[in-house]
């Protein structure tokens, strides 16, 4: 497994990385995958306190037990369960990010997050104080390094311009091309992106046109544009899956994919991908069928 330094961290990275909000809730079928993962190469894993209530950082804990000096761990703060449980509200302020990280660490089992994450973010917040939160906790040794996880333009250059993030994660595939944009302003400040979607719902593996006829378009396609699209990419391509993986990877500012994987199987099938050789050449010719010019909305 290839690696890549995450901003200007240090942190290496494994290109892929198990996003692990889709691990089912049970320990012993959660460290089934999470031990495929690490015997396939991965040395990432992604979580955060939002998912199953906290209850997925357990589940990741328990699984990483004994690991935790061969991988890079990263956590999210952010979204405050309400006490009903009937949902969440934001919260970034200096004091609920300092005292999430106590509670996340407790849930993983570990002393540290190698990466700490914004989970989202809004240009109302008091980003000074956020940002001296995560900058107090890397004093303490509580943290190594920290980013933000939003698709939203503004938000992050404010977040990395007045602060030190190494990382930005967003949603990024050949189906949804908005953040290539933003690529140079993010390498700008010395950070660099971790991708999520980049599969596009399954969108983009072999089952591509089974999934297509059954969902209601993705994102600005439209159900007969969606289909139109992966027609063309599977009949240019000899495994979508892979090339999929290869389009984000050609891009220098991104340091990992997070794959999300709800059994061993399937993430086995996204590293028979990974491993796929897909060309530059044959990137260029897929780009051909692809759709840039939709994205033009930069309120995001």
């Amino acid at each position: 497994m290839n690696k890549r330094e995450l901003g200007q961290s240090g942190l290496m990275v494994s290109e892929i990385g198990l996003g692990c909000m889709s691990l089912p809730t049970n320990q012993h079928e959660a460290k089934l995958i999470v031990d495929a993962a690490i015997e396939q190469g991965i040395t990432y894993f992604d979580t955060a306190d939002l998912y199953d209530k906290g209850e997925n950082e357990v589940v990741v804990g328990h699984a990483l037990k004994g690991k935790r000096q061969d991988i890079i761990l990263a956590s999210k703060v952010g979204n405050k369960w309400k006490e009903d449980g009937s949902g969440w509200t934001w919260d970034s302020s200096k004091s609920y990010i300092i005292s999430q990280i106590k509670e996340s660490l407790s849930r993983l089992q570990t002393d540290y997050l190698d990466l700490y994450q914004l989970h989202g973010g809004t240009m109302e917040d008091d980003l000074e104080e956020a940002l001296d939160a995560f900058e107090s906790l890397k004093k303490e040794g509580l943290i190594r390094a920290y980013g933000i996880s939003s698709i939203r333009p503004n938000v992050i250059d404010r977040f990395l311009r007045e602060g030190n993030a190494s990382s930005v994660m967003m949603q990024y595939s050949m189906l949804d091309r908005r953040p290539e944009e933003w690529f140079e302003m993010i390498g700008s400040h010395g950070a660099s992106v971790v991708t999520r979607g980049s599969l596009a719902k399954g969108l983009l593996t072999k089952d591509a046109l089974k999934r297509a006829e059954k969902a209601d378009g993705y994102g600005e396609y439209c159900k007969e544009a969606l289909i139109d699209t992966l027609s063309q990419l599977t009949q240019n391509t000899q495994n979508l899956h892979s090339s999929a993986l290869a389009f984000v990877f050609q891009h220098d500012k991104v340091s990992a994919i997070l794959a999300g994987a709800s059994s061993a199987n399937q993430l086995e099938e996204t590293m028979k991908a990974y491993h796929q050789p897909i060309s530059g050449e044959q990137l260029a010719h897929l780009k051909q069928y692809l759709r840039a010019d939709i994205y033009t909305d930069h309120r995001l």
